[in-house]
């Protein structure tokens, strides 16, 4: 199993980067504590689905286009993007594994 950094979204790359394949979008702040929360749940679902999913993370304070975008209001808040349109969202901190249930639905 190869494994997948996460990678940090920008508003200019964020389209190039979730145009194909599963991708979860982490809206964060660092100033956010249930996103400290998340970081390393990320981590760890990272190691378990990488080879299936793209995980990543987009400050909204540094990328505030994106965010409002997609209507994000509170943080974190999770989009699963399959293929460039949304087909979940996770809105607060969540365990792993419900986490990985919502992915797994679209893998």
């Amino acid at each position: 199993m190869k494994k997948m950094a996460i990678s940090h979204l920008t508003d200019q790359n964020f389209s190039s980067e979730t145009g194909s394949g599963l991708v979860l979008v982490d809206f964060w702040a660092p100033w956010c504590g249930p996103c400290k929360m998340i970081a390393p749940v990320l981590e760890e679902l990272d190691l378990d689905m990488g080879d299936k999913v793209k995980i990543t993370k987009l400050d909204v304070d540094e990328n505030p286009q994106t965010a409002a975008n997609f209507g994000v209001m509170s943080i974190p808040t999770l989009l699963v993007i399959k293929d460039g349109e949304v087909v979940d969202k996770v809105v607060g901190f969540q365990p792993k594994d419900a986490l990985a249930s919502v992915l797994e639905k679209h893998v």
